[in-house]
């Protein structure tokens, strides 16, 4: 047992003795590998010491301590023979170089100024030189032999850092020039826009491009907002990686050389700074400026502005007026810069390039040019789209669809809002005919801006897409609620029919339906704000209607445009996200504010006749600057609109066209004109304010209740009343079928009465007008049963109650009694009263303790509505009188008072006071 346990012992000590042996060794080689390390270390630092300080440039002590070195001979004779066979090969050097640059910086980009300065370049902008000169630079002495051109790359290639030296700031300016004019010359006007900043300067930034600003090839920028150009530059970059990147492509250099096409000008950004350190907010948006702008095609230039960006930057130093430093060639090579260009020649040339893209883009373009060749051919099934302007000679374009469903358009006064939407109008209209596109249009402010779209006096043609026009409604906000009311029906009507076909948008709608009648509908509102004026049931109704139609009218091909000169009519959408989130459509015209994003200034520094059209609801990047051609002078528009309307000849109808400043004509009305004698005689009181051209009408079948009131002093008002309700009556009976029983105690409003009376008599009516009402009462209240329909006509019934409360002697009952018993009883015998009351409370006195049941139908004028809450079911009415207007109620058909429009009676004059 002992002898195997001793076995047992020395097998183990023999394996450790093994691996001690083994770690002996590895521990060995390591050292001698981290001794080698070292040594290799230390030969490639005194290597790399020799090399930056130069073996000729390196003073004796510096020589001494380098010969102490260990591995001093093997590195002499290393860079020796490096430096032997570098100058051995030098002579074809200078040439290879000369070669590199001319391949590279082809034309104006590498070639002397004499070659090119004042002509216009011609390269489209797909492709770009990589490499642009800056000056020269020598090897090994001043052998001319040894001499080569020097460029730095730009554009898709590097950002450019400069450094200035003291007293250097003329030759800074001379080379920023150069190469600015080297780009502008080598391409086509309007492939490069230069962007100016001196942090110093307001003005006098390189002056001798200063032609150029009057088109958009510069721009120059306040030297206290750098913020406005790194944020236009940031808008710029997201806006190339939104849309042009979409296909896959990582820069707009790829895009350009897939497409074969300059989808976007280069940008060549030039920041003068001082040397001073940029605010750390400032200088964190420059960063995120650079590392995205070579690829979105932005090259910065930036003069000594101290930042470190992640992006490709290229140096130059200057050591004093002739000679820099660049990182292209090195620190131990100086670069001779190229002298400055001639001022004048600069001038000249700058100026040229102005002209020919000034050329180039067109010049001035009319309303005419907006126009396609062909009118009506476009499709709207899935979006609507048309050119509204131009920037730079190439139009802009407004899309209105399920992206960009509802637009919001703001401007003060004068600033063109209103010549926009006449070309916003015309060129929808000139692209989609009145199949695709159906036009509803309110104007709230005092003017007739869109009233030339329909028929009128002077022109009888119509904008055949238009179904709706409504101008001077300012004060007549049911009838934008009236408009709303109709969109939010059609909106259920689509919605209905979507679901039948199984579909959930419009396209999909007419491919399955492709017999029904689906138009994209546009609602212009101008001055909308209008509708949120008062803290009533309108406001309420409208803001529940429109945040419905925002929200779900762009499936269904409903489409709002609302536009608004005042800031209050923005502001009156704050609380409101539903509706102006939904707006992403922004037009933003000169000066105009909170119309885009809160940060986008856009507007404020836009030219007169220009809008700024975004469709990203308002964000900076979204911008596109158009110049609005004038479409609002005389016979610009017309001369579209009555092409137009001889195009499509008879196959629409005329639009509905409510002007609030005139009041309807009855004769005119197809309400009155289709009457005829019927069975259930009704009486026309007024036009509603509605989308339909419908009118007011109180029926007056032999059923209690059935008598007309009219509540209130306005004359002229109460005589419109009273006379259309009496003409429209006479029309549905055929003569001697009815009679008219007329009295008016108010001296002034005799000859009105006594005209009524006659064209009644003259269509071959009984028509009388009594003086003697209390025996007419009398005899009418005595005989009901049986005769022929009657209507009594009672003008200033609040004038004659003293004489109707007297009683004669021996007689039990007052003759307002017998109008008492007229008012129940008469109507169901064919006996109606239509009396015009000058106050409430005499129509009170009038009623005594009956109630007010016997008035089921009544028309207010100046009255407040406080005081019509007894005759409105006990609701609470919210009206405040206003001219040429009624608050019109039927207890048998209405919900809720609504507003008329009392017709124009003929030959007001006779009235006593004019015709609303």
């Amino acid at each position: 047992m002992a002898s195997k346990s001793a076995e047992q012992r020395n097998r183990v000590q023999t394996a450790l003795d093994r691996v001690r042996h083994q770690i002996g060794l590895v521990l060995g080689a390591a050292a001698g590998a981290r001794e080698a390390a070292e040594t290799e270390v230390s030969r490639l630092a005194l290597e790399q010491e020799i090399v930056r300080v130069g073996m000729n440039q390196a003073d004796a002590q510096q020589q001494t301590e380098w010969a102490r070195h260990p591995a001093a001979h093997e590195v002499f004779a290393s860079l020796g023979g490096v430096r032997s066979a570098f100058y051995t090969d030098w002579s074809a050097g200078p040439g290879a170089l000369r070669d590199l640059v001319a391949a590279h910086a082809p034309g104006p980009a590498g070639r002397p100024p004499s070659e090119w300065l004042g002509r216009v370049g011609s390269n489209p902008g797909v492709t770009a030189p990589a490499l642009w000169r800056a000056g020269s630079a020598t090897a090994a002495g001043r052998d001319i032999s040894r001499t080569f051109d020097v460029a730095v790359p730009l554009l898709d290639e590097s950002h450019l850092a400069i450094t200035s030296a003291p007293k250097t700031r003329p030759v800074v300016d001379a080379l920023v020039q150069s190469l600015l004019m080297r780009v502008l010359s080598t391409f086509e006007p309007g492939a490069v826009k230069i962007h100016l900043w001196d942090v110093g300067q307001l003005t006098a930034i390189l002056p001798d491009l200063y032609p150029l600003s009057r088109t958009s090839a510069l721009s120059l920028y306040d030297p206290t907002r750098l913020e406005d150009l790194l944020d236009e530059l940031a808008g710029h970059i997201r806006r190339i990686h939104a849309t042009g990147m979409q296909a896959g492509h990582t820069s707009l250099r790829e895009l350009r050389r897939a497409t074969g096409q300059r989808l976007e000008p280069y940008r060549i950004a030039v920041l003068y700074g001082n040397g001073e350190t940029l605010e750390p907010e400032r200088a964190r948006d420059l960063k995120r400026v650079a590392s995205g702008a070579l690829a979105a095609g932005i090259c910065l230039i930036l003069v000594d502005v101290p930042t470190t960006v992640s992006a490709s930057v290229e140096t130059l130093s200057l050591l004093d007026e002739r000679r820099a430093i660049s990182s292209m060639t090195g620190a131990d090579l100086a670069v001779d810069l190229d002298p400055p260009l001639p001022s004048g020649q600069v001038i000249r040339a700058a100026g040229r390039i102005a002209e020919a893209l000034i050329a180039k883009q067109g010049g001035p373009r009319s309303f005419a040019d907006l126009m396609p060749a062909e009118p009506g051919l476009e499709n709207s099934a899935r979006e609507l789209r048309a050119p509204v302007g131009f920037h730079e000679g190439e139009p802009v374009e407004v899309v209105i669809g399920d992206a960009s469903p509802h637009a919001l358009i703001g401007g003060p006064s004068g600033s063109g809002k209103t010549n926009f939407l006449y070309a916003l109008l015309g060129s929808l209209a000139a692209r989609y005919s009145p199949d695709e596109l159906a036009l509803y249009l309110l104007d709230f402010k005092e003017g007739v801006s869109f009233a030339g779209l329909a028929p009128g006096r002077k022109d009888a043609s119509w904008l055949p897409h238009a179904k709706l026009v409504g101008v001077n409604v300012n004060t007549d906000r049911e009838f934008g609620l009236a408009l709303l009311r109709f969109l939010a029906d059609e909106l259920r009507r689509r919605s209905a029919a979507a679901k039948e076909h199984e579909v959930t948008n419009l396209a999909d709608l007419r491919e399955q339906d492709p017999a029904g009648h689906w138009p994209r509908i546009v609602a212009v509102i101008d001055e909308f704000q209008y509708l949120f004026a008062g803290r009533d049931q309108v406001t309420a109704q409208a803001t529940q209607l429109l945040e419905d139609i925002a929200r779900r009218g762009r499936s269904q091909g409903i489409h709002l445009v609302l536009a608004s000169q005042d800031v209050a009519g923005i502001e009156a959408f704050w609380g409101k996200p539903a509706v102006f989130e939904q707006c992403t459509l922004r037009i933003a015209m000169p000066k105009a504010r909170r119309v885009l994003a809160e940060t986008n200034n856009a507007a404020v520094s836009a030219p007169k006749w220009h809008a700024v059209i975004n469709h990203d609801s308002g964000v900076a990047h979204g911008n596109q600057l158009a110049h609005v051609p004038d479409a609002s002078s005389r016979n610009v528009f017309v001369d579209l609109q009555h092409k137009l309307w001889e195009r499509y000849a008879g196959r629409f109808a005329r639009p509905r066209l409510f002007d609030g400043a005139h009041s309807p004509v009855l004769e005119q009305f197809p309400a009155y004109t289709e009457l005829k004698p019927g069975a259930r005689p009704k009486a026309l009181l007024g036009q509603s304010i509605d989308v339909t051209e419908a009118a007011c009408g109180v029926e007056l079948p032999r059923a209690p209740g059935r008598n007309v009131a009219v509540l209130g002093g306005a004359t002229a008002e109460a005589l419109s009343i009273m006379d259309s309700a009496a003409r429209s009556l006479a029309r549905q009976y055929e003569p001697g079928a009815v009679e008219f029983l007329f009295s008016c105690p108010i001296e002034a409003c005799a000859p009105a009465v006594l005209d009524l009376k006659d064209r009644l008599a003259a269509e071959g009516h009984s028509a009388t007008l009594t003086d003697d009402l209390p025996a007419a009462l009398t005899a009418m209240a005595g005989s009901l049963a049986g005769g022929p329909p009657r209507f009594l006509l009672l003008y200033g019934v609040d004038a004659a109650l003293p004489t109707l409360e007297a009683k004669e002697i021996g007689q039990p009952k007052s003759a307002l009694d017998h109008l008492r018993t007229l008012l129940k009883n008469g109507p169901g015998h064919g006996v109606h009263t239509l009396g015009w009351w000058r106050s409430i409370a005499r129509l009170k006195d009038t009623l005594g303790f009956a109630g007010t049941d016997d008035i089921g139908t009544w028309a207010a004028l100046d009255v407040q509505g406080n005081e019509l809450t007894p005759f409105a079911a006990g609701q609470v009415v919210h009206w405040s009188p206003r001219p040429g207007r009624a608050l019109f109620f039927d207890r048998t058909t209405h919900g809720a008072p609504e507003v008329i429009i009392p017709f124009q009676r003929p030959d007001a004059d006779l009235a006593g006071g004019a015709t609303p």
